[in-house]
């Protein structure tokens, strides 16, 4: 046996009389869980069928469901812009049976409405699901082409353009008011019980725009029923690559990101979110999941749980910083 054969040998049988062996350890992680799922696993998505949330977490729900070998349950609870279902899961039992798939809006709430929990405390990330961005939209017959033709009308008509959101405290509701303090616009908030509801509403002129989550609106763009001004990424997307972004359109520096995650109630076995965290990772890399989120403009965007617990306590600095600098405060 040689110098490199024989030190190989002295590190495995340590780490081995360590850690133990690669059996045992799969075996304590096994063991740590078992009984779990013990029955159907509901993902409360908190807002209305057919929003990005909902789209993204039917998509992966029977590919986790194959995995943990029980039925995966996706139970919308729209409200509030999302807080009615998130404060299901922050009281709900923390054994990894009740989670929640939640846009952006995780973040954005607590900057613009207050809440009965704690978004950092009473939550335990699984993982990120999504990174997407979004998408602003008026109705085809406003006439307007650009991001400077609608900023001119509503300057022209001041407090009587309307802005949709998919609720008080939503991301989309966030988003809008981003753009109407960058515009330096006055337009009037209209929220809604989700993003389809907002949507039925723009498509007939009731409302003039909308900061919507492009997977819901890239479809009825392309069908001509809305009309993409620009993006709130700081690059085009490849599903609308000939729609500008915000920033190039007009307002130089603009950027609101549009993600989804999923999390457990705080206080969840570390064990049980890990195992979480493995199945839905996986589904996230299955080829057919991959190319329907990106044909839809998002990228899938898997993470570790500490990964997205960081992310969510920069998120809301960042967002809280946004607010403060925009005017924003709580309702």
């Amino acid at each position: 046996m040689d110098m490199r054969s024989t030190l190989n040998a002295v590190f495995t049988s340590a780490a081995c009389l360590v850690l133990g062996s690669p059996a045992t350890l799969f075996a304590q992680g096994d063991s740590a869980t078992a009984g779990f799922p013990s029955r159907p696993v509901r993902v409360v998505v908190p807002f209305t069928p057919g929003g990005q949330p909902d789209i993204f977490s039917r998509m992966i729900a029977q590919k986790v469901s194959e995995g943990l070998r029980q039925n995966v349950i996706v139970d919308n609870r729209p409200g509030a812009g999302g807080m009615l279902g998130s404060r299901i899961v922050a009281e709900a039992e923390p054994d990894g049976h009740t989670l929640l798939s939640v846009s952006a809006a995780h973040a954005a709430g607590p900057a613009v409405r207050k809440l009965p929990y704690d978004t950092r405390k009473d939550f335990a990330g699984i993982t990120m699901i999504y990174n997407t961005a979004y998408l602003l939209v008026v109705p085809p017959a406003l006439g307007m082409k650009t991001v400077q033709e609608l900023i001119a009308l509503a300057k022209s008509r001041p407090g009587q353009l309307n802005l949709a959101s998919a609720g008080a405290g939503s991301g989309t509701h966030f988003a809008g008011l981003m753009f109407q303090h960058a515009a330096g616009i006055d337009i009037v908030h209209v929220p809604f019980r989700g993003i389809p509801e907002a949507m039925n509403d723009i498509i007939a002129n009731r409302v003039q725009v909308f900061m919507a989550p492009l997977a819901s609106s890239v479809p009825l763009v392309k069908d001509g029923r809305l009309r993409a001004l620009g993006v709130s990424s700081p690059k085009r997307v490849s599903v609308l690559a000939d729609v500008p972004t915000i920033a190039e359109a007009g307002l130089p520096g603009f950027r609101v990101d549009s993600w989804g995650a999923m999390f457990a109630p705080a206080k969840t076995p570390r064990a049980i979110i890990n195992k979480l965290n493995r199945e839905v990772t996986r589904a996230l890399a299955l080829p057919d999941v991959e190319n329907r989120m990106r044909g839809l403009g998002a990228e899938p965007a898997p993470t570790t749980p500490a990964e997205l617990d960081k992310f969510v306590v920069n998120e809301l600095a960042a967002i809280a910083k946004l607010a403060r600098l925009a005017g924003i405060k709580p309702q």
